[in-house]
């Protein structure tokens, strides 16, 4: 199918570098992702941090440790949100760290999706899945339980080979649209493209979005889920923004860079998951087959409305962000002054991104714990606080556990609720922070 003349407004494919090559250094340009109008204007400055995967092995905590601006910018021209790109993809998510499988509430959520969206689209053993990104196999698992024939995509091959263990077909490669031509040449287009949180993710999001276009069948159909960059503001979720994360988007950012592409979003859903997020529908733009849901002009009113098609709207972000960690210092500096002990728990990018920027090292808290065995005996990077099994909190018993993962704060609450043995409170950081007894 050839590309409809809406994408001859991009810039070319030969002009931009590929997601999986790029390796920008200090004389990167420093244009928007998606239309190349320069970066003028800031959306928070979150100041020096080092990648917030990159943990620490205890052999490594007196070597040199690469720290990056991160600095978020908000484009004049198509009001996408966006860090400039200091490392490679490759660097980032070559080995990576994260295994969505450790999420029990994730999973299950994936597990839903997975009903309904079998049944809207009728998938059966004659149609084919592709996920990108598809990290452990936390979703596919469920297509193939069902007998439909799948194939993730992911760069990460340490992550890949715990999902081939479940016997999920994994190609270990940066999706864009060299991957998806050489997929689609092999007669592997697919009924279904399904990614989450992975469009923030991606260096080049054109080349991403132009690989959807060409990998999907002329009837298919792709689902994203990404964080809402309304909610981002609305909760002052300052901390999901990292190295990791080249891109925030709006639904009306999001729907314009699907057009440029030939992608029609013909339906939204907003969702509780990671404090706010969309999960967009796409279709070919001559495929007639679903029609545009009400819900996409209500959603694109509702962001005009609250001003995400002004400049001046995403000014205002800073002094929220400010107070925010003005407050955590607060409370830790009250604590402590008490002779009270905290500890964290969960190792996740976000919680790496508040420790940075907010100082908090362990003067302040003592260890954190997290259930995946791949970060346990490592440090946190940056504020270098060790990161023990969630066992250590019974033996510990500090006085207040910080939740770094504050988007899954309820699973982790009940998980521990053992800690008000002994008097133990929760604290959750963001949108402020709030105690639980």
């Amino acid at each position: 199918m050839s590309a409809p003349a809406a994408v001859a407004e991009r810039p070319a494919a030969a002009e931009r570098p590929a997601a999986a090559e790029a390796a920008p250094g200090a004389n990167a340009p420093r244009g928007c992702l998606f239309c190349g109008a320069p970066l003028r204007r800031t959306f928070v400055d979150l100041g020096m941090s080092p990648l917030c995967e990159s943990y620490v092995g205890a052999d490594a905590l007196n070597s040199m440790e690469p720290f990056y601006p991160l600095h978020a910018y908000v484009c004049e021209g198509c009001f996408l949100v966006q860090l400039h790109q200091y490392v490679s993809a490759e660097q980032i998510f070559g080995e990576y760290a994260y295994f969505s499988s450790f999420a029990d509430s994730w999973v299950r959520h994936m597990k839903a999706y997975t009903d309904a969206i079998v049944e809207r689209l009728g998938l059966n053993e004659r149609s084919f899945v592709v996920e990108v990104a598809s990290n452990d196999g936390y979703l596919l698992q469920h297509f193939v339980a069902r007998g439909i024939p799948v194939l993730g995509i992911e760069p990460a091959a340490n992550i890949a080979r715990v999902a081939e263990a479940k016997g999920i077909p994994t190609l270990v490669k940066f999706f864009g649209a060299a991957t998806a031509r050489a997929l689609a040449r092999e007669g592997k287009q697919a009924d279904l493209i399904a990614g989450a949180n992975v469009l923030a993710q991606v260096p080049d999001v054109n080349d991403f979005v132009e690989g959807l276009r060409i990998l999907l069948k002329p009837r298919g159909v792709v689902t994203i889920e990404f964080p809402h960059l309304m909610r981002l503001m609305e909760e002052n979720q300052f901390d999901t923004i990292y190295h990791e994360h080249f891109s925030y988007f709006s639904f009306l950012t999001a729907e314009k860079i699907f057009a440029a592409h030939g992608l029609t979003l013909f339906d939204v859903e907003q969702l509780p998951t990671h404090g706010g997020s969309l999960r967009i529908y796409a279709r070919h733009a001559a495929d007639s087959s679903n029609a545009v849901s009400p819900r996409v002009g209500a959603l694109r009113a509702e962001e005009e409305e609250a001003g995400f098609t002004r400049i001046d709207h995403y000014a205002r972000f800073t002094e929220r962000v400010l107070e925010t960690k003005r407050k955590l210092l607060e409370f830790l500096i009250a604590a402590k002054r008490e002779g009270k002990r905290v500890a964290g728990y969960g190792a996740p990018g976000k919680g790496n991104t508040l420790l940075n920027y907010c100082g908090i090292r362990t003067d302040f808290i003592d260890f954190t714990v997290d259930r995946n065995p791949y970060k346990q005996g490592k440090f946190l990077p940056g504020s270098h606080i060790p990161i023990l099994a969630p066992e250590q909190i019974a033996e510990a018993k500090p006085d207040y556990v910080l939740i770094l993962p504050w988007n899954f704060r309820e699973e982790i609450m009940e998980q521990n609720a053992h800690i008000r043995e002994w008097g133990g409170k929760f604290v959750v950081p963001i949108p402020e922070v709030r105690v639980y007894a």
